[in-house]
């Protein structure tokens, strides 16, 4: 049994899976939100911020913003954007966006400087990987710079999650949410997860359901809803056993693995990957970072014609992503991706460019051009 959990670092409370990661999005940010309109502000350095920081006084001005960044998977958008028009903010005025330099990455010191910026921000709410180019986030400095700002610290860790090791506690993340069918291997489809820190246990959830409810009495049908003292609060409705029950034997393979050796193995995958590509492919260029520190577990590929180049490789085996206008994304997944796989990949790419052969395909704007 494991006293920790070693893929996020965090205690077994502090974790749960459940639910889908738009809806623990929904979920999580709404908690927050409701504890800001109550005047509940975050923890400075240990320190609770003075009550009735945020109590809402009619002032639109007074309401509470989100921060969140250009380059995020839109959902997680939508979602925010959702759980701000439910407690009537405007999220024109209060999704505060932070701009990319370079379309492909976003700067931490824009994120640092939004925060001096605007002073009304209450969440911080950035991925702990960007899902196009595979930027990794420093996740200690974004939520060191959110609590001197006085805000709560949330994270999307949907694509580092079982790639990248986290230590959200010794972070001090607020909350995180991810999905369990990326490098967590539990399948398309599979459930969802959340964490959320220790000192946030006993909120009542924004969006209440029996299985959320605490454990020794949840079978007593009582209409009075006690939220569980741990995370499992924020789960809502009955797990769906068929989109969980492959999780547990992958979350084992990844266990035995030890998370720390498949980060090892995965940065020397996509070393490798970039390596190839400079050498061998002069029409591709490569939109990741090229640090460890500030890459995740994939690689974007970007060319003109990426979407053609993908649906080429598919038909030749080679599972990817396209992702607009112009990036390949190549996962080799460390537990069960060989150097001999990428080497194989980027043949096939190399011989589709030399050949044409992705000029034969249709784009998604349909003909071909």
């Amino acid at each position: 049994m494991y006293k920790r959990q070693p893929l996020v670092g965090a205690e077994p409370e502090e974790v749960v899976v459940g639910n889908s990661i738009t809806v623990n999005i929904h979920t999580l940010v709404g908690t927050f939100l409701d504890e800001l309109l109550a005047g509940n502000g975050p923890d400075r350095e240990g320190v609770p911020a003075a009550d009735g920081e945020w109590t809402p006084d009619g002032d639109p001005e007074a309401d509470p913003a989100v921060l969140v960044n250009e380059l995020d998977f839109p959902s997680d958008h939508y979602a925010i954007r959702a759980q701000l028009r439910q407690r009537g903010i405007d999220p024109d005025e209060k999704l505060r966006v932070v701009p990319s330099r370079d379309g492909r990455t976003i700067d931490p010191r824009d994120i640092e400087a939004a925060l001096a910026e605007h002073d009304d921000v209450g969440i911080v709410f950035m991925p702990t990987a960007l899902y196009r180019s595979g930027q990794l986030f420093d996740v200690p400095r974004i939520a060191k710079a959110a609590h001197e700002a006085g805000a709560y610290a949330g994270f999307d860790a949907a694509h580092s999650a079982g790639a990248v090791p986290h230590e959200f506690d010794e972070a001090g993340v607020d909350f995180a949410v991810w999905c369990t069918y990326k490098y967590l291997n539990a399948g398309p489809g599979s459930i969802g997860a959340l964490f959320v820190a220790e000192r946030h246990h006993g909120l009542a959830p924004a969006l209440a359901g029996w299985w959320g409810h605490e454990k020794a009495t949840q079978f007593e049908m009582n209409m009075t809803y006690t939220p569980a003292d741990s995370a499992g609060a924020w789960q809502i409705g009955t797990p769906p056993l068929l989109s969980a029950a492959p999780l547990e034997g992958a979350a084992e393979l990844l266990r035995e693995a030890g998370i720390r050796r498949v980060r090892k193995k995965s940065l020397a995958l996509t070393d490798f990957l970039i390596a190839l590509v400079d050498e061998r492919l002069p029409a591709v260029s490569v939109g990741t970072p090229r640090g460890h520190a500030s890459r995740g577990g994939h690689v974007a590929l970007e060319h003109p014609e990426a979407e053609r180049l993908s649906e080429a490789l598919r038909d030749r085996g080679v599972v990817v992503d396209f992702r607009p206008p112009n990036v390949v994304r190549v996962c080799p997944a460390a537990p069960y991706t060989s150097f001999a796989d990428v080497l194989e990949v980027v043949d096939e790419i190399e011989a589709i460019l030399d050949s044409g052969a992705h000029e034969a395909y249709a784009t998604s704007e349909g003909g071909v051009t």
